[in-house]
């Protein structure tokens, strides 16, 4: 097998009440001084209820443009450079995390992230997905460096739309199933590995156990223990399959499916773990596991994942957007290629096919 390294986790991560009142003292003990919060508007409205004062570091603020984007990479990167930035903390959802990871990775500063969202492990992984300004999905980029502080304060996160949540069930939900087409079939698993592919399998057992009264507290905002549990899921337990597998922890065709569906601008308003929930189904086409989506199916619906590309945006599905959506999940840097089997546009095209019509009799 190839030879591969280990992120495994932040420098620092406390999940707990009142956490950003530790901000200050955070900060003071990693010698920042003066440091820039990226922030969306959404998301420093969500904070700025639990947002400490900062009265010994010197602070400015940067609203992003909405994308992780090269351009935007590079506004950040300037900032941070032209005005002698310590450090940057990032302040929102994914997108926003992943871009102050990659402007920390180039000007070679300490990234600190406080989610808004429980919405993918992007707090926990030392990687970026990065899109064009447009949205569509260009490439992943892993970091030799992970973040220096991750601050999660729970009552951010109860109070975020519900949408978020179940994206990022479904988001975590991959984990098991792109993780395990790679590695079940590995029979020496180095130790990491192991830890990866168990991590992957508690992905699983603990959003079936949990998500449900996890969603249920996050329509009535009452934080409870399902709710706790399934945000350190997607944060924390999703995040050590990557850190300690990998390439061989990270993805495979569910994401490769996700940016695939990238390239429909119906899709656009879709939220990334809903179309990476898609994107399991289809794979479990190509792996032949149709029992395993018979299973799942009503467990979506539970949750309110989708399970046809017309709850993702597309109403009208032609033979085209298909064959579109096959060739840009197949384009050889995508991770698709990773399953133990050949892969070809007409493969996956045949694959979404015959689910949208398998599933229709559940619509």
């Amino acid at each position: 097998m190839k030879s591969f390294s280990v992120h495994g986790a932040p420098s620092e991560y406390i999940f707990s009440e009142g956490v950003l009142d530790q901000l200050q003292s955070k900060l003071v003990e990693r010698g920042l001084k003066k440091v820039l919060i990226v922030h969306g508007v959404k998301s420093w409205e969500a904070a700025k209820p639990f947002w400490p004062d900062l009265n010994d570091i010197e602070v400015e603020e940067y609203v992003y443009g909405g994308e992780c984007s090269f351009s935007e990479i590079d506004k950040v990167a300037n900032l941070v450079e032209e005005n002698s930035f310590d450090g940057v903390i990032a302040v929102g959802g994914g997108k926003v995390l992943d871009l102050v990871k990659a402007a920390c990775n180039q000007t070679h500063r300490q990234a600190i992230l406080v989610p808004t969202l429980a919405s993918n492990c992007s707090p926990w992984a030392a990687v970026s997905v990065l899109y064009d300004d447009a949205g569509t999905f260009i490439r992943y980029d892993v970091y030799p460096v992970s973040a220096s502080l991750v601050l999660i304060e729970p009552r951010i996160l109860i109070d975020a739309p519900v949408n978020m949540l179940i994206a990022g069930i479904g988001d975590t939900l991959a984990k098991w199933y792109e993780a395990d087409v790679q590695m079940s079939g590995i029979d020496n698993k180095p130790v990491p590995l192991q830890i990866s592919y168990f991590a992957a399998k508690q992905c699983k057992d603990l959003l079936l156990e949990h998500s449900k009264g996890a969603i249920s507290a996050a329509k009535t905002g009452k934080l409870n223990d399902d709710f706790m549990k399934v945000v350190e899921t997607i944060i924390t337990m999703a995040g050590l399959v990557g850190g300690f597998g990998d390439y061989y922890g990270r993805v495979a065709g569910a994401h490769s499916i996700h940016n695939g569906l990238t390239i429909l601008e119906e899709t656009h308003h879709a939220l990334h773990g809903e179309k990476v929930a898609y994107g399991i189904l289809v794979q479990l086409v190509l792996e032949g596991k149709w029992d395993e989506i018979e299973q799942l199916i009503p467990i979506y619906r539970d949750w309110g994942l989708p399970i046809s590309v017309s709850e993702i945006g597309v109403q009208n599905l032609t033979q085209d957007m298909i064959t579109a959506v096959a060739q840009k999940a197949v384009i050889p840097e995508e991770s698709i290629h990773v399953m133990p089997m050949e892969i070809s546009a007409e493969k996956v095209a045949s694959a979404i096919a015959e689910l949208e019509s398998k599933v229709a009799v559940f619509n």
